[in-house]
């Protein structure tokens, strides 16, 4: 771990002994302070405390799993070997993803039992890949050995877990095996039996590195752990090459496919025919292989008959304006209700968002055995999003423009593309308000998920209840005829209970229930009736937070927008007990519409439990937290947002700050402003366009727009379209004005687009040439987020020091 402090001009007024104690830390060589420290015992009880299971449903709801991980990782399981090839981070002894965050138990019942059976996975399991098989009665995980990945399978009958398959899986890119349907088995990655050893980086160059572009734009946002030379165009062909197999529930092989660089291989829903998405060369220096050149082919898993789907190359010259999108046929897939019929989109545009156009994309569906031509389906004005699927009669297509926000949803005639859509929903995505729900799903004839459609036609809606009351799931019926609503259920005070399934009987469903008090879980309800029968008993891990008090509040900017933010008072606090210090902590978000950036999004009824490294451990410790603060960056009609970021920045910090101030809550000297990714880009701008905090915490952020010239956040102009708007939002461009303290961390393997970890060391450069206050840390092996125990562990205790020392204690003569 890499430290750097400078402390400039702008000091405190400590005490002697603690000068002493500051100039000595000044005077000790960094690699002196190189180690991990700690957070104080209570935070680090919840920090290592057992968290409960995530849980898994078979697709017929009769079925659960319970899968336990520990709370934080060892960061020795983050240090493990890694590649980083063409945006991917994969580790080369396992052939899996690096920093797999695995599963250590499994444990199996009925849904509506009390007890289930703990599975024999092993000390030390690592287990990912957990998939239910199209029936219900097995379901498949993943074990990874230190030499590889293996296979295994569970039957719910008789639930000893079987290998299927030693550690020969190839898990570099995706998941390696997908379920056929019946007991016809599985489709898998496996590594190639005679690949050989790995290539070798050379430990002499041979030459230079060269790169050109004759003509033609070709621009791209800001990617890493791309290619960069001929050896890694070499790992990267060596890695991800894999052998198709079929693994019948035996555990014996056929070879389906010989070996390539299989991105996906997905069963059609009747299992006769695989969709196989190949990479291949030339491979690119500048993209993500989600980018590279592929061809798209099904092959009938009988015959072997292959028929060619698509041949895309590289795609490099992508817009960089929102809606741009690839040329030719994209989003290959199955529909889930149909036995073996493909459907994809392609771009009436030239995939451009940036041209004016009456029509964006045309969906086609083209059904095996594929020897007709692809047939229209829809044609929208829009860019497509998705479509779901119900029956051959009916299902609902989705399209979106992100310049406007605006989303349509439409309902289409599968059987009878002549059909004219009909026109469901015309919203902005951003008005939570008026969002109708997602149509509930249902296993369908092949085993895949369709939309539940009644015998009446009409669908379930299930929805997060957004209103300015408050958030209050619901589960509605919709006449698709009528485009009507009937209201089937809804969340009440003081829960927060969202619908998580329905059950096949269309009576009973299945909530996650939790409140300020209890922790989520499981329970079953049937409609029409109050009482819920309880499937999960969760405790709480955190306990301490159980006297924490909590409340949504309303309040307004200058300009008359609505804002809200959700203040957190720490254990045992009256009022009597005057002004807190207080910790701002929150992210801005662009919006079109001043009434969108104003609803409410949030609710006192969730289950708040700080993990990781969480800003509410500083309730612990004396603090008052307002949590997520609005901080919207509003550009109506014409107007864009970022042109007036700042203004609006600062405008919705002062807000916040005045309110809780007023409130007597908040000392208007002691505040701490802090925030995550492009939440630390705000910390740094409003440090320096404001005096409104006496310090700041920023994590992993950019604050050098130059580096990311071609578009970043919610800016698609260009650095050059942009010019002055790129410099002005640049906290890098303002260092000298940066006159609060600030922390600055970040993961020293940070992959997040445009987050280089050279962000915060150019900052820190800048503000110490300048004289201000700055400590800058750098987490060995951590990515855009902190995930290892001693991490986590750390950054909370940088934190709070940097709090204690800079605001809390600040004019007390005490660190």
């Amino acid at each position: 771990m890499a430290v750097r402090l400078l402390d400039g001009a702008k000091m405190p007024a400590f005490t002697g002994a603690f000068m002493i104690l500051l100039a000595s830390l000044l005077t000790v060589p960094a690699e002196a302070q190189e180690r991990f420290e700690n957070p104080p015992d209570d935070v680090s009880t919840i920090l290592d405390a057992r968290r409960p299971p995530s849980v898994s449903f078979s697709p017929d709801n009769t079925w659960l799993v319970e899968r336990e991980r520990p709370s934080l990782p060892p960061l020795a399981e983050l240090a493990e070997p890694s590649l980083k090839l063409a945006g991917v981070k994969l580790n080369p002894a396992t052939r899996g993803p690096a920093r797999e965050y695995a599963y250590t138990a499994l444990t199996l019942r009925k849904t509506t039992a009390r007890k289930g059976r703990t599975l024999e996975v092993g000390e030390g399991a690592r287990i990912r890949n957990f998939d239910w098989d199209t029936s219900s009665r097995r379901f498949s995980y993943t074990m990874t050995r230190p030499n590889g990945i293996e296979l295994w399978v569970v039957d719910v009958e008789d639930p000893t877990p079987r290998r299927l398959l030693g550690p020969v899986l190839n898990a570099a890119y995706g998941a390696p095996c997908d379920w056929l349907p019946g007991d016809e088995g599985l489709i898998c990655k496996v590594v190639p039996d005679d690949q050989g050893p790995a290539p070798l980086p050379p430990t002499v160059a041979g030459g230079p590195r060269v790169e050109e572009n004759l003509g033609g734009k070709r621009p791209a946002r800001t990617y890493q752990n791309l290619l960069t030379d001929a050896h890694d165009e070499a790992a990267f062909a060596y890695y991800f090459t894999s052998k198709l197999v079929h693994v019948a529930l035996d555990g014996t092989t056929r070879t389906v496919l010989e070996p390539a660089i299989v991105d996906e291989a997905t069963p059609s829903p009747d299992g006769k025919w695989l969709l196989v998405d190949v990479m291949h060369p030339p491979w690119s220096r500048s993209v993500p292989a989600s980018r590279f050149p592929r061809t798209i082919a099904v092959h009938e898993l009988t015959t072997g008959q292959r028929v060619e789907v698509a041949d895309l190359p590289l795609a490099d010259d992508i817009p960089t304006a929102f809606g741009s999108t690839r040329t030719g046929r994209r989003g290959i897939y199955w529909r889930g209700d149909e036995p073996a019929t493909l459907y994809w989109a392609e771009a009436l545009d030239g995939g451009d968002g940036s041209v004016e156009a009456e029509e964006r994309d045309q969906i086609y569906q083209w059904p095996a055995p594929f020897a007709a031509d692809p047939a229209p389906l829809w044609t929208t004005a829009l860019r497509f999003s998705r479509i779901m699927w119900g029956d051959d009669q009916l299902a609902l297509g989705v399209e979106y423009w992100r310049a406007t926000r605006q989303l349509r949803v439409w309902q289409l005639d599968p059987s009878n593309p002549d059909t004219k859509p009909i026109l469901h929903w015309d919203r902005s995505s951003q008005d939570r308000y008026s969002d109708p729900g997602t149509p509930v799903y249902e296993t369908g004839p092949y085993g895949w998920g369709v939309m539940r459609i009644t015998e009446d036609r009409q669908l379930w809606l299930s929805g997060r209840g957004y209103s300015p009351k408050g958030v209050f799931p619901f589960l509605d019926r919709y006449d698709v005829a009528g485009q009507t609503t009937e209201r089937l259920w809804q969340s009440r005070d003081p829960y927060y209970e969202r619908v998580v399934d329905v059950m096949p009987d269309g009576e009973r469903f299945i909530t996650s229930r939790q409140s300020a008090k209890s922790p989520p879980n499981l329970f079953l309800r049937r409609l029409g009736r109050s009482r819920a029968q309880p499937l999960t008993r969760f405790a709480d891990w955190a306990a301490a937070f159980s006297k924490v008090e909590k409340k949504l509040v309303k309040y307004q900017r200058e300009d008359g927008v609505e804002l809200t933010a959700t203040l957190y008072l720490p254990p045992g606090y009256r009022r009597r007990d005057g002004p807190l210090p207080t910790v701002f902590w929150a992210y801005p978000f662009e919006f079109k519409r001043k009434s969108d950036a104003g609803q409410v999004s949030s609710t006192t009824n969730w289950f708040t439990r700080p993990g990781g490294s969480s800003v509410l451990f500083f309730l612990l410790h004396g603090y008052a937290v307002v949590d997520d603060p609005s901080m919207p960056i509003v550009g109506e009609g014409e107007e864009l947002p970022n042109d007036t970021f700042r203004e609006q920045l600062v405008a919705g910090a002062e807000a916040a700050v005045q309110t809780f101030v007023d409130m007597g809550v908040t000392d208007p000297d002691r505040t701490v402003i802090g925030g995550h990714s492009y939440g630390a880009f705000m910390v740094a701008n409003l440090l320096a366009h404001s005096d409104l905090f006496r310090a700041g915490i920023a994590r992993s952020g950019a604050y050098n727009r130059s580096l990311t010239p071609f578009g970043f956040q919610g800016e698609d102009r260009t650095f050059w379209e942009a010019r002055d708007t790129y410099m002005e939002m640049s906290p890098f461009t303002h260092a000298n004005a940066i006159d609060e303290p600030l922390l600055l961390l970040h993961g020293a393997d940070d992959s997040n687009s445009g987050t280089y970890p050279v962000q915060s060391e150019r900052l820190y450069e800048a503000i110490k040439g300048n004289g201000g206050v700055v400590r800058w840390v750098v987490l060995p092996h951590e990515d855009h987020g902190y995930r290892a125990r001693e991490s986590v562990g750390h950054a909370l205790w940088e934190m709070f020091r940097w709090a204690d020392t800079y605001a809390r204690d600040a004019d007390q003569g005490q660190p």
